[in-house]
């Protein structure tokens, strides 16, 4: 996988794997980033797939636990509008 590809457009997800004694709640505020990186309509689970596929070879690393438990419990995010979408009287 490239340092930036649809699946990790920014290459947070490429970086991370790369920082030497990095920490579980590091990668967890990576992982957040990543999430909001993602285009709208992408597949959160196909990408978090394609990057466990990648990277989960190295089942050592933080990331690798942050990926698999993001593919148990993220939703795909979707933007829900704030206060210049409401309906003024």
């Amino acid at each position: 996988m490239d340092k930036s590809s649809p699946d990790d457009p920014k290459g947070l997800i490429f970086e991370a794997y790369r920082i030497e004694g990095i920490t579980k709640p590091e990668c967890r505020t990576i992982f957040l980033d990543w999430a909001l990186s993602l285009t709208q309509g992408r597949d959160t689970h196909a990408a978090l797939r394609s990057l466990l596929a990648v990277y989960g070879q190295d089942a050592a690393h933080p990331m690798t636990d942050v990926l698999t438990e993001g593919l148990h419990t993220i939703a795909t995010p979707r933007r829900r509008g704030g206060w210049r979408s409401r309906k003024r009287d």
